[in-house]
């Protein structure tokens, strides 16, 4: 894709992703008209950050019955890192993530970092980092609805289906297993 040209152009792509992306990153072209576009790629990030925590609460849910309530709580309390991430889908998923898929946001990762602490960044790049968040969410979105049926950056209602949920001591090794940190 061209790297966006302006705010307009922004949101037109936001405006071509899938209905799941835009209902998830609904506020964003609001953000995008009203603030700095700092203010919008940190509203996409921490979002990212959600859905990353709702891939692998859903991931355990619906492929190992993993306890509802105790996952949540697992998730919660998992200090998640950007590598962390990644094994932990392996571990819940059986597979990584297509090295395509984790690509699109290594460079929007960098730009927000820079924001993050406090460099300076020129619009282009922010512009860029935008959509590249957009892109990586609407592949994550892709893949794990190939490999599991769901996607995190969308609406979740009856992702599980009717599964019995294993008890809790169950579901407590089951989550130590995959790698989760639990007392």
């Amino acid at each position: 894709m061209a790297k966006p040209a302006s705010y307009k152009s922004v949101i037109w792509h936001f405006e071509a992703a899938p209905a799941p992306v835009q209902w998830y990153f609904d506020q964003l072209p609001k953000l995008l008209k009203s603030f700095p576009y700092e203010v919008a790629l940190a509203y996409l990030f921490m979002r990212t950050e959600k859905a990353h925590n709702r891939t692998l609460y859903a991931g355990a849910v619906k492929l190992h019955r993993a306890n509802p309530d105790m996952t949540d709580g697992a998730v919660n309390t998992h200090y998640l890192s950007r590598a962390d991430f990644l094994v932990l889908v392996e571990n819940v998923f059986g597979q990584q993530l297509p090295k395509t898929t984790i690509e699109k946001i290594k460079g929007a990762e960098k730009i927000r970092d820079k924001v993050i602490h406090g460099k300076k960044v020129s619009d282009p790049h922010l512009r860029e980092a935008v959509t590249d968040v957009l892109d990586y969410a609407t592949a994550l979105n892709n893949d794990l609805k190939a490999i599991a049926g769901f996607e995190p950056f969308g609406p979740l209602q009856g992702f599980k289906g009717r599964g019995q949920a294993l008890d809790e001591k169950t579901t407590r090794w089951l989550l130590k297993g995959l790698g989760f940190k639990i007392a």
